[in-house]
């Protein structure tokens, strides 16, 4: 159900985004997904839980306009070092939240758990006082006074003198909207990107669930079968709590997020985006095959832990593409829509992950390869390289 609300809202907020602004619709996400998230956790059933968590997906489908700001404050040489720094951050939140569950869901319960986690949302929203609106998209609108304006306070911030002159770009004739991306000089593009966001969320998702499937239940080299007793066979609401050596497991696992990182880093400011991301599908596809091989439980957790590295790269390496291929009147909406398509692999890798193994080892393994080789295909044929390229202001 949170998919759900990204992938309705996603390409809404994408569409705002680019006719009111980044900031705005950026902070209007947060303060939604907050407000939200917090009367989750005083759900009085499940269907009001369940309707919650869709309306805290619809918030946090907006906060890819935070990337957008940064893609399009960055100079052309830099965005290719400083974008995959996010990752960092995504990966602190991660292993906060992991290690916080650890302590408050054995101790106070899940509805403290979503509680705690809210409070840095609601605390972000003070920050954003302090975060402009992007200069191009107000130069893209006309607003070329608030761009002025901007960069002023970032030329005192960096103690030097703004150039003399001012802004001289034409004002778009209208804001991007879902049929510019099928636009002929786009077309081919948009489809691609497309089919790679979607594959690579199917992929991301299947790992992390496939390796508690294959693992937990012990399902590896056709020894295991699926536990537990009658209870849990007779009520489909019987769950297990995680032990500490779950929760130990969690944090190794999205540790290896970050594996990739410097490798990723250099690889798209020196090969490109399209090679990177093409290289990386591939492997991940490669890695995905070797689990069908017998192998002992430390062989297995290793390859999980590199494929874990390497969707995580992939991840990386499509959010630069996607926010560098558009121009700044249709960037937001193109943004939005690859993320809206991208949950639609999300919500089906858990029947793959899932129902799949536990009735056929290769042909889960197998499925989710053949989805990563497409996407690799699909990501070296690419008409379009980022690498060195300024933004564009219009189609």
């Amino acid at each position: 159900m949170v998919f759900l609300g990204y992938m309705v809202f996603s390409i809404a907020l994408g569409l705002l985004a680019d006719r009111y602004g980044r900031r705005k619709m950026l902070v209007i996400s947060f303060l939604w997904g907050a407000y939200f998230s917090l009367l989750t956790s005083f759900s009085p059933s499940y269907a009001w839980f369940v309707f919650l968590r869709c309306m805290v997906g619809c918030g946090v489908s907006g906060h890819s306009q935070g990337f957008i700001i940064k893609t399009e404050f960055l100079p052309k040489n830099f965005r290719g070092y400083m974008l995959p720094l996010s990752q960092l951050f995504w990966l602190a939140g991660s292993l906060l939240i992991i290690g916080l569950g650890s302590v408050v869901i054995p101790t106070l319960g899940w509805r403290w758990l979503i509680r705690f986690a809210s409070i840095p949302g609601i605390i972000l929203i003070l920050v954003f006082k302090f975060v402009p609106e992007s200069a191009r998209f107000n130069v893209s609108v006309g607003k070329k006074q608030e761009a002025m304006e901007t960069l002023g306070k970032i030329a005192k911030i960096n103690r030097s003198k703004m150039p003399e002159g001012t802004i001289h770009e034409p004002v778009a004739e209208k804001n991007g909207s879902f049929l510019d991306l099928l636009d002929p000089k786009y077309l081919r593009t948009s489809l691609q990107i497309w089919v790679i966001w979607l594959g690579i969320a199917f992929a991301y998702y299947g790992v992390i669930l496939a390796s508690s499937e294959l693992l937990e239940k012990d399902l590896l080299c056709g020894t295991g079968q699926r536990t537990g007793g009658d209870e849990e066979m007779n009520n489909p609401c019987y769950c297990h709590m995680l032990s500490p050596s779950d929760y130990q497991t969690m944090i190794i696992s999205t540790v290896g997020e970050i594996a990739l990182n410097p490798f990723n880093l250099l690889a798209i400011n020196l090969i490109g985006r399209r090679w990177t991301l093409g290289i990386t599908m591939t492997t991940t596809a490669i890695f995905f095959l070797l689990l069908n091989i017998c192998m002992s439980r430390a062989g297995v957790i290793a390859i999980f832990f590199c494929l874990r590295a390497l969707v995580s790269a992939n991840f990386n390496t499509i959010y630069i593409y996607t926010a560098e291929v558009y121009p700044t009147v249709m960037r937001a909406i193109g943004m939005g829509t690859a993320g809206s398509l991208c949950r639609i692999g999300a919500m089906a890798a858990p029947f793959i992950a899932q129902v799949l193994l536990s009735h056929s080892i290769i042909g889960g393994l197998c499925l989710f390869a053949s989805v990563c080789f497409v996407c690799a295909l699909s990501a070296f044929t690419l008409p379009i390289e980022t690498k060195g390229r300024a933004l564009q202001v219009r189609k």
